[in-house]
């Protein structure tokens, strides 16, 4: 009896998720198609000031506070709350932006009255020599400004790439963002357990992925950021000492005159170990330390609000 009243309670726990998912997902799937009848620099500014309003009342409103006031001991109360705003602005308008991916970057040399991006100091210089070296690379970015706007940059400038990125846990929200995503991001590779097997195969063919480096990764290599020990995933440093290819981070930085600025950096060196092959620790502080600089430069555009120190 015990038994079957345990198993009455998982299946009945098991419906209430995968109705809850269901809800959840329709609603995603419905605000991401509502938001894409409106202008995107209105609803950007609408969907900031409700995160500016409700997040602060969020538990990961303390989590943020917390990770800043650790991270910049030298700002006052006041220094923090006002990063805090910005991050909570940024985040609203990534939300906004994301629906309209598909038309939200424009960038022309003939208009340039109109663009809504510009290029940082060599930066398209370098995305030319990327794609006429006739060899793959690694791209790595971070949570920083619009972080889903790098992928554009690559199509813009006619990469072959592709991004790796985390399935969301309910099947419709995936499904709706995928298709958002698809339409001029290049190819999408889900984090599954092939995917490095598949992304080397990639570079060896030429082509350039890009993927997100700066989030906690339990199984991960320790890294100094902020001065404090982090676990930073691996497999950009693994992928690169199986295929000798060029590193990059790229950004896109917030303007505001809600324009965007597009930053490639220089060829990043790999460290190597005393055997000549490519530390995998040394490599990943490397590319950590690139994104602390950038987030020093613009904190009120990073995503604080994830627990990065554990």
């Amino acid at each position: 009896m015990a038994h079957l009243v345990l198993r009455t309670k998982i299946i009945l726990r098991n419906k209430f998720v995968a109705a809850k998912n269901a809800a959840i997902g329709a609603a995603a799937v419905g605000l991401l198609r509502a938001t894409r009848h409106f202008d995107a620099v209105k609803t950007g500014d609408f969907f900031a000031k409700i995160t500016r309003t409700v997040g602060p009342w969020w538990p990961e409103h303390r989590v943020a506070h917390a990770n800043l006031v650790a991270a910049f001991p030298e700002k006052s109360p006041e220094q923090i709350e006002d990063i805090l705003k910005g991050v909570w602005d940024n985040l609203g308008r990534i939300g906004a932006e994301f629906a309209h991916l598909d038309h939200i970057w424009h960038y022309d040399d003939a208009t340039p009255d109109e663009n809504t991006v510009e290029f940082g100091p060599g930066t398209q210089e370098r995305f030319a020599e990327l794609k006429n070296d006739g060899q793959g690379a690694l791209i790595f970015a971070s949570h920083l400004g619009n972080w889903e706007l790098p992928a554009l940059a690559a199509a813009a400038h006619g990469l072959d790439s592709a991004v790796l990125f985390r399935r969301p846990n309910i099947a419709a929200a995936d499904r709706a963002i995928q298709s958002i995503r698809a339409v001029n991001m290049g190819e999408m590779i889900a984090n599954t357990h092939d995917a490095p097997v598949r992304i080397a195969g990639m570079l060896q063919r030429g082509l350039h992925i890009g993927m997100l480096v700066d989030q906690h990764f339990g199984r991960g290599v320790d890294v100094m950021f902020f001065g404090r020990k982090v676990k930073a995933n691996p497999l950009l440093a693994r992928l690169v000492r199986r295929v000798d290819c060029p590193i990059h981070g790229v950004r896109v930085v917030r303007l505001p005159d809600r324009r965007f600025r597009v930053d490639l950096t220089e060829r990043i060196e790999p460290a190597h170990d005393a055997s000549g092959d490519v530390d995998i620790q040394g490599t990943m502080q490397r590319v950590t330390s690139v994104i602390e600089g950038w987030v020093r430069e613009h904190p009120e555009q990073w995503l604080w609000l994830h627990r990065r120190w554990r």
